[in-house]
Parts: C-alpha cells; structure tokens; sequence
C-alpha cells in the first residue's frame, strides 16, 4: 500500500510538472520557428534551431541596456530590502513592548492591501514630490527603486522577525560585555546566522522585481531607462503581434532568473519553514 500510494504521489507530482512546464517548453520551441511554421502547428516541434529570432529580438529590444537597467534596478533594490527589512525585524523582535507590535502587525497588514488599488494615488504622489520638492521621483531607475523598497519590504519584515525570534540573546548579550555596538551586534552576530532566511528573501524579490512589468510602467517613460520586462512591449504591436521574436525575447527574459533561482534554490525551502513557523 505504501508503494503504491508513493507511486500515485509521483505521478500526480510528474502530471502537475508537465502542466507547469508546458507554457515554457511552448514558449521555447517557437522561439525558434518562422511565422509561417508557428501558425501551423505550434506544439510541434520546429524544423531547424536557428537562433535568428533571438538576434532579431535582442536588436529590437535593445537587449543590453535593458538588461543593465533590470539587473541595476532588482540588485540595489534587494540589497536595500535585504538591509532595511534585517534591522527593522531585529529591532522589533528585540524591542518586546506594544509599540514594536502595532509596527509589525501594521506590516503583515500592508501585505493583504493590493498594489493596483494604491497604483494612481501613489503616481500622484510622486508627481507632487517631483513638482514641488524637485525631488526626481517618476522617469527615474532611483524612483523605481525607492517605491521597490516600499512596496516589498513588509514581506521581507514578515519572515525575518520569524526567523529572528531563533536566535539566542544570549550571543548578543555576551557581543555586548566584550563591547560590541548595536551595529556591531548586528552585522556580526546576528546578520551571519540569517542566511537562510537572507536568500529566501532575495529570491522571492529577484523573481518579483525582474518580472515585474506594471509599476516600472508607470514609472519609466524613457525608452533608454525600460527594463527588460518593458522592452518586451515592442514585439506586441496595435494590429500585430510578432509572436516568434516575443517568444524568444520572453525566453532571454526569464534565463537569468532562472539560473539564478537553481543556484539558490536549496536555502528557500528551508528559510521560509524556519521564517514562518519560528
């Protein structure tokens, strides 16, 4: 019986797999087929692997000054995630009176509400920044990265003060009699032991901002400052679509996320049981 039931798992695991997977082997295999061979048939598989569409579709999405712009944007902006979300969940846990709870519990609050209903107003928001504080906010890689940082960082607050709460004080309090500051305390005491937690968190945002097509949207208007996720708008046009380059220009998207995520992968399940349940 418990063979059996082990085989069931197995296959409904492998069939769960293939439905998962089927977008991206389709996506992948008409990267490489003409128009012509696409409309046909596209679950076949394609005549000849030519990588002409990927040249094609790297040339009109301006491929390397979008993928600079992506990887500036989602680095900075998880570094200063990683940095503030740390310090702000070690100084809730460690600080125990009311005032750290209503601070955190107003973060797990912050991730119910859905950014599409605060989209305008925050827009309007920033534009009165910029007009009246001259403060560059829209049309800026720097104003993407602040509004980055907003709008992930409960999440990142959320796991680490889970994670935080299994850490001794005791380490701390022995840092602190051979005359360690609080920075000093934290940085290099506390801050080494979070690396599960650290890459959890860093995954969960490098998969998100570099996926992340609607706010850089209203945030970038220059063509030379589009991310990677906008500049893959120039192959859906008003009357036509020219699905083979999309689709290859979706595949380059998604590799370095991936090769980042299956480098990684082994500290996520890990960080986010011990974050979550802690």
């Amino acid at each position: 019986m418990k063979k059996t039931g082990k085989w069931l798992l197995d296959i409904v695991l492998l069939l769960f797999a293939i439905v998962f997977l089927s977008p991206v082997f389709i996506m992948l295999i008409n990267s490489f087929k003409d128009r012509a061979e696409l409309y046909e048939n596209a679950l076949a598989l394609p005549s000849s692997f030519s990588f002409e569409y990927y040249k094609s579709a790297m040339e009109k999405m301006n491929f390397f000054t979008a993928l600079g712009n992506s990887l500036y944007v989602t680095v900075v902006s998880v570094i200063l995630v990683i940095v503030l979300a740390s310090m702000t969940a070690w100084m809730l846990v460690r600080t125990d009176n009311k005032l750290s709870k209503i601070i955190f519990f107003t973060f797990v609050a912050t991730m119910l509400i859905p950014f599409q209903t605060l989209m305008m107003p925050l827009m309007q928001v920033m534009d009165w920044i910029r007009s009246n504080l001259h403060i560059p906010m829209l049309n800026t890689h720097e104003g993407l990265i602040y509004m980055n940082v907003g709008f992930t960082s409960s999440m990142a607050v959320f796991l680490y003060h889970g994670f935080i709460k299994s850490v001794p004080v005791a380490l701390e309090e022995a840092a602190t009699l051979d005359g360690c500051s609080k920075l000093g305390v934290f940085w290099r005491i506390v801050f080494p032991l979070l690396k599960n937690i650290t890459v959890t968190v860093a995954i969960l945002n490098v998969i998100a901002l570099w996926n992340d097509y609607l706010l850089p949207s209203l945030t970038l208007s220059d063509k030379g400052l589009r991310t990677i996720p906008l500049s893959t708008f120039y192959f859906f046009g008003e009357f036509t679509i020219v699905w083979n380059q999309a689709m290859a220009g979706l595949t380059l998207t998604i590799i370095p996320v991936v090769i980042f995520y299956i480098f990684a992968q082994k500290y996520i399940i890990k960080g986010i049981a011990a974050g979550a349940v802690k």
